[in-house]
């Protein structure tokens, strides 16, 4: 799930989740970053045949990216909340069966639509992160403040990798899977 640098530093495994039509350029700044901070076991583009059938993609990306992640990080823009496969991908994350329960953590991206009083509602992120986030399993960050320096997010990500056995009986992994994407 994790290991250790030369320097004596954990360094975690981590997924990325995020809607890869509108929200690539996040993805790819947060590996630019902080790439050197983690093991990146995220999907990349044209890693999986996307004529290939949805339960096999599911299974594919289940076993062989998220099974031995510490922290899924999911980066949250305006229509994340209604993606199937970021819906799937938190649900492995935290599925024990898949290969053990994942950190949960969430980061709002600029464009996400927070309310006059400066913060977010939890119909607009994924419904699986916001049951989360309720119970005090994730924890849900601004991209300004947490990603304004390697330190911030390498102890974020600590945090969340730690939650792992210290509140794993918050976790809620209770709702049905999405069949549909809900948003564009």
């Amino acid at each position: 799930m994790s290991w250790q640098s030369s320097s004596g530093l954990t360094r975690h495994k981590v997924f990325i989740s995020y809607y890869h039509r509108d929200d690539q350029y996040y993805r790819n700044r947060f590996e630019q970053l902080f790439g050197h901070l983690f093991t990146n076991k995220s999907v990349e583009l044209g890693d999986i045949d996307t004529d290939l059938s949805t339960e096999y993609i599911k299974r594919l990306v289940q076993q062989g990216y998220i099974s031995d992640t510490s922290v899924i990080v999911v980066l949250v823009g305006r229509n994340t909340y209604g993606r199937k496969h970021v819906d799937w991908e938190i649900s492995a994350a935290l599925n024990k069966k898949v290969g053990g329960y994942s950190g949960l953590l969430g980061i709002l991206l600029p464009e996400f639509q927070m309310t006059p009083d400066d913060k977010f509602m939890y119909d607009d992120i994924p419904p699986r992160l916001a049951d989360n986030h309720k119970t005090g399993y994730a924890s849900v960050y601004k991209w300004g403040w947490i990603c304004d320096s390697a330190s911030r997010i390498k102890e974020e990500v600590e945090k969340a990798f730690q939650k792992r056995i210290s509140d794993a009986d918050k976790i809620d992994n209770s709702m049905v899977q999405m069949v549909n994407n809900r948003s564009q």
